[in-house]
Order: structure tokens, then C-alpha cells, then sequence
């Protein structure tokens, strides 16, 4: 089949039950940001976009690990990249799907286009930590954050295919899923890579990521994934994600270059510690470094809990007993709350609210 263009909405495609022509698709837009409730507004500024003059889309990355940025991305990539999802997970003309993500960002928008250049029925509801919760239809192909899933846990029966990106999915939430669901897969992937490029199917143990159809990986010395994915881009994409490549498709992720810890010369990743705390620690956490006379940086840990809840994260930790001496925090933290943007925790900025002496 050829690739459709970017100009071209599959006569298939539904939003909220009804078919729309291009030039009605551009009045429900315009509908969204005159008189919808801001996830609305999000959505139809996306339309009104998508549906100009420009063959390319201004994105706006996450801000996880860094300032938020703008970015240009192919409006005919984004096709291509629909594409992939749809032959990866094997989704058809006439599904149907739930759009729960913010339009802002690009996962949000991708399932949008998804639902434009596939031919899927698509609902929307508001982009919530607990999307489901007032969802009675039953969906072939729903995206999530790892949060929207650990929340939707009760009603996953009513979804037939679930991909969770945009964080680590950790071992207590993995095994839920699995218990329940036998159609769940984490993807791997950025703005920058037009949302996922690899995906791994939930089992336990968890399995490494493995490269969509057209996407070639390789690593530099410095131990980051590269990614060739030329119907995207042209370029190379050189990523900070540390990796552990198995074989030239599959890989497993080890975490963020710019989060690893250099503490008295051993340098910690912190994600790799987190996985393994995942098991004991039952509030909100993550490891991080700060500034050290006699280390250079120290490994600490912020927890999303009361300090009368202290004592019990004390004792979790205690309980751990995979870690190695390294691995183990220095200085526990509570806060009220882990500053947050899109489901993904916003570490720099919230240690920067921290009383540290």
C-alpha cells in the first residue's frame, strides 16, 4: 500500500462517533478553541495546525531533563511514524480508540494523527491521572502513561491493546499488568523520534525493548543509543539514554546519561537503583545526586510522603536487599509532592525546592 500524504484524512477516520470532510474537521477546530474546555482547545489548535498551509508541526518536548523546547518536526514523518504503530500493533481500518494524552505534547498529537491516517473511531476524555474512571465503551487501541495505567487497573478489560510510554514502567506496576492484561507493551521512544520506536511486550520477567520494523539502533562509546530512522529524518538521532544492546535490534534500558551520579568515583545510575527499590518503597520516589564536599555529589532519595511516614520508607529501604553499598541512599527527603509534567518526574526542579544543610 502506498504512504498516504499528510494532506490526505482516511474516510474511515471518526471523532467522537461522527465523519468529518477536511474543511468540517477545520470547523470543529476552530469549534475546540472558541468554546472548548482546555484539553479541547489543545486538541483543536493541534487541527487547525495539522490542517495548514506549513508541512511541518512546531512540538513542544517534555521538559523532563531539561528547559522544554520547541521543535519542527515533518508533518510526513508523523504520517510515517502513525504508520509503524499501526502495522507494529497490529491495529485496522474501524478500530476503535481513546485519546486520553495532552495534545501538547507529542504523544497526544500522535494519536490523533493515528486516528486521521489509519481510518480509527476516536473518543476523547479529558487527559487525566485516571482517564478511565468514567469510561463505560470498550476500546481496540489505547495510549497511556504509566500512572494512567497503574489508575485504570480495574478497568483494562475494556481495552483489547494498551501501550504505556513516556516513563519507566516499574517491577510492581509490570506484574499487575501482567496479571491482568495479556496485550500491554511498553514503548521506548521521544519527541524527537516522533513518540516510540521500540516496544517490549509486558511478561515477567520484563523483556528488553526491541527496534519497530525500519528503525536501525547502534550505541556510541559513551554508551547512549543512537537511532537511524530515516523515514523520520535524515540525520542521525544521538540520544542521553544509556543502553545495554543485546543485538543490533534489541536492547534494555539502563537510564539517563545526565542522571548518573559520579559519588566518590563510582558513578550510580539511578534508574538502575530505582527498579530495584520499585519492590519495597510503597509511596512515590527517586534517586538523585547532590552536591558533596567529600564525594562530589551524594545519592539521595526524595519520597512523596509525610515525615511521620518516614519510618516506613526507612524500613522499605532496609528491606532491600538487592542493592549494592553504593547504591543506597545517603539522605531520605519527604515532600508533599514530586513536581510532575506529563506523568514524568520533574527530579532537578524538585530537589531544587529541598531544605538541604
Amino acid at each position: 500500500m502506498n504512504t498516504p500524504h499528510y494532506t490526505k484524512i482516511h474516510n474511515r477516520f471518526q471523532l467522537k462517533g461522527y465523519y468529518f470532510s477536511a474543511n468540517e474537521l477545520k470547523d470543529i477546530g476552530y469549534d475546540f478553541i472558541k468554546e472548548g474546555v482546555p484539553y479541547e482547545v489543545a486538541i483543536g489548535k493541534f487541527i487547525m495546525d495539522w490542517m495548514d498551509k506549513e508541512d511541518f508541526i512546531n512540538v513542544k518536548t517534555s521538559g523532563s531533563t531539561g528547559d522544554p523546547k520547541i521543535i519542527q518536526i515533518s508533518k510526513q514523518a508523523m504520517v510515517n511514524s502513525a504508520i509503524r504503530t499501526g502495522d507494529s500493533f497490529n491495529v485496522e481500518i474501524g478500530d476503535t480508540a481513546l485519546h486520553c494524552l495532552p495534545a501538547d505534547f507529542i504523544a497526544g498529537k500522535m494519536m490523533l494523527i493515528r486516528a486521521m491516517i489509519l481510518g480509527l473511531s476516536l473518543d476523547l476524555v479529558q487527559p487525566t491521572a485516571d482517564p478511565m474512571k468514567d469510561v463505560i465503551s470498550s476500546y481496540d487501541f489505547v495510549a497511556m502513561t504509566p500512572m494512567q495505567a497503574h489508575n485504570s487497573l480495574g478497568r483494562l478489560h475494556q481495552i483489547k491493546t494498551l501501550i504505556i510510554g513516556g516513563a519507566p514502567i516499574y517491577p510492581q506496576l509490570n506484574e499487575k499488568l501482567v496479571a491482568l492484561h495479556n496485550n500491554c507493551f511498553e514503548t521506548y521512544g521521544m519527541t524527537e523520534t516522533i513518540t516510540h520506536i521500540a516496544a517490549s511486550k509486558l511478561s515477567v520477567p520484563k523483556k528488553p525493548f526491541r527496534a519497530l520494523d525500519g528503525i536501525h539502533l547502534e550505541v556510541r562509546k559513551n554508551g547512549c543509543l543512537v537511532v537511524d530512522a530515516p523515514d523520520i529524518t535524515d540525520k542521525l538521532i544521538h540520544t542521553n539514554d544509556l543502553v545495554e544492546m543485546h543485538d543490533e535490534r534489541t536492547f534494555t534500558y539502563l537510564g539517563r546519561r545526565d542522571n548518573v551520579i559520579n559519588s566518590g568515583g563510582i558513578k550510580i545510575s539511578p534508574e538502575v537503583a530505582e527498579r530495584k527499590l520499585a519492590h519495597h518503597i510503597r509511596f512515590p520516589f527517586f534517586l538523585h545526586g547532590i552536591p558533596d564536599e567529600v564525594l562530589g555529589q551524594k545519592l539521595i532519595m526524595v519520597v512523596e510522603a509525610s515525615e511521620v511516614q518516614a519510618k516506613d520508607v526507612e524500613q522499605q529501604l532496609a528491606a532491600c536487599d538487592s542493592l549494592e553499598k553504593f547504591e543506597v541512599p545517603k539522605t531520605l527527603f519527604c515532600v508533599s509532592e514530586i513536581l510532575r509534567n506529563n506523568g514524568k518526574y520533574l527530579r532537578a526542579k524538585t530537589v531544587v525546592t529541598l531544605t538541604i544543610t
